[in-house]
């Protein structure tokens, strides 16, 4: 085994020892990881990794590898806050606002006043997954399970299919839609286009979404729950504003904005890219201009703040909505994600920066594997990595460290493929180390073998689904869909 492979190996021990046995936060493993990795990485494989991955000249490589090790953990850090901290930051801001204005529920009751009581499951799934790509999966499950307590209660049945509906929606976008964490690390290691990355991992959602809502239905059908309660006081705040009657909640046109205006920034500055040569021949160059100074990546997710704050602000569920407040709740939670997938950009520079990249680059070629068959190895990767320690999103930002290199030595597919692989890999599968496990199993009213036939198999299934569709997208529209 070469020495950047026995670094890994080191850097990944340390990880999941530190979350698991030591419990540490894991901020601090993904710290000590990348200092202890970047301690032991020899001044040779630095000078090799600059000259030979990034192209730079011997002299400016010896000059770089001098630097010492905090000074390069340090240096990673910032460059992925500088590529994720606003994004998450504004997502954050959104989704609270959203919670706390009524806007998730006005658009969940959508979704149920159009498709029926007897559709409610898809509703349910519907709107989780529209909701997933602002809210975090935890807080989106504690505003979700009271409805799904109250339509079991109303057609006296489904309770566990109203469960796992909620699941199979909105934990889908989690890897695989920005401004989640995960894939917008992911996205930017990669160099990823946002309007790609957020095009692609709704299209692949879909699918894995679809393939875990159809074993939520085979479930029900076959293993009926009774109705359980288990109410908690975070779980009483949504459960109250569940109660909320319509005429308070804000419009459907004014809840779903704060989403989808930036989605179609994003992805029309993408789009309208790929034809901005006949766009300025035809005199519309003016509306490009807009799209691209309004489609980056910061100002659209800005934008979407602010509607979301104005939003709260005329809302009518609190006669004096404190914003404040609401903003700085918002950026506590932000901040520890931020924290974290900062530092784990961190530690994937800081395994690159062993040559990683080329060892798996040689290994790739001396197998003679073929472009999709690296999807799989970087699927693999991060499945490991998750089932190993329990976080979806430290996976994806370690496997970035591990697979990324691939995409500077080429590997002939378009880069958006591999982070819905790493993406879609990172859903199998959830047992115990995981916090999503517990905090569905508890609200839900589960026992832990009912919460793995439920929750970890529908995870799993979403990341089955999913993958097989990145596979199939990649053969067929190897050079992506725009």
């Amino acid at each position: 085994m070469s020495l950047p492979f026995i670094l890994l190996l080191v850097g990944i021990l340390t990880v999941v020892g530190g979350i698991i046995w030591l419990r540490l936060h894991a901020f601090l493993a993904l710290t000590l990881a990348a200092l202890l990795v970047g301690m032991l990485t020899p001044v040779t494989l630095l000078e090799r990794y600059h000259v030979e991955e990034k192209g730079v000249s011997i002299e400016e490589a010896k000059k770089l590898a001098d630097k010492n090790v905090g000074t390069r953990v340090a240096e990673g850090f910032g460059r992925t806050s500088a590529k994720i901290g606003i994004l998450i930051a504004m997502a954050a801001i959104i989704g609270t606002c959203l919670m706390e204005s009524g806007g998730a529920l006005r658009i969940v009751r959508s979704f149920l006043s159009l498709l029926g009581e007897k559709r409610a499951p898809e509703a349910l799934t519907g709107s989780s997954f529209l909701l997933g790509i602002p809210i975090f999966f935890d807080t989106l499950f504690y505003l979700m399970i009271p409805l799904a307590r109250a339509l079991a209660a109303q057609t006296k049945k489904n309770y566990v299919l109203y469960v796992m509906a909620i699941v199979a929606g909105g934990a889908m976008t989690h890897s695989l839609v920005p401004p989640t964490p995960g894939p917008l690390v992911v996205a930017g290691e990669l160099g990823v286009d946002l309007g790609r990355m957020i095009v692609g991992g709704i299209l692949v959602g879909l699918v894995g979404m679809t393939g875990a809502f159809a074993y939520a239905r085979w479930f029900n059908r076959n293993h009926p729950m009774e109705l359980r309660t288990n109410p908690n006081e975070k779980e009483s705040k949504y459960l109250k504003l569940s109660d909320t009657p319509n005429e308070q909640l804000p419009s459907l046109l004014s809840s779903l904005s704060p989403i989808l205006i930036p989605v179609i920034l994003l992805a029309g500055k993408s789009l309208l890219l790929q034809f901005s040569d006949t766009l300025n021949k035809n005199g519309w160059g003016g509306l490009l201009d807009l799209f691209v100074l309004l489609g980056d990546k910061n100002i659209a997710l800005t934008l979407g703040a602010l509607l979301a704050l104005r939003q709260l602000m005329k809302s009518k569920i609190s006669s004096k909505p404190d914003l404040s407040e609401s903003v700085k709740s918002s950026l506590q939670g932000a901040g520890v994600i931020i924290l974290i997938t900062g530092m784990g950009g961190a530690f994937g520079g800081i395994l690159q920066q062993t040559s990683l990249g080329l060892e798996v680059s040689n290994f790739v070629s001396s197998q003679e594997f073929g472009s999709l068959a690296i999807l799989v190895v970087a699927y693999f990767t991060t499945s490991v990595i998750r089932i190993a320690q329990g976080s979806a999103t430290v996976a994806m930002v370690t496997s970035i460290g591990i697979v990324g290199g691939l995409v500077e030595q080429g590997i002939g597919i378009h880069p958006v493929y591999l982070a819905l692989a790493i993406g879609c890999g990172a859903k199998p599968i959830p047992w115990m180390n995981d916090s999503g496990f517990w905090v569905v199993g508890k609200l839900a009213g589960f026992t832990e073998a009912e919460t793995f036939k439920t929750f970890s198999i529908v995870i799993a299934l979403q990341g089955i689904c999913g993958g097989i569709a990145v596979l199939a997208f990649a053969y067929f529209f190897p050079n992506f869909l725009f």
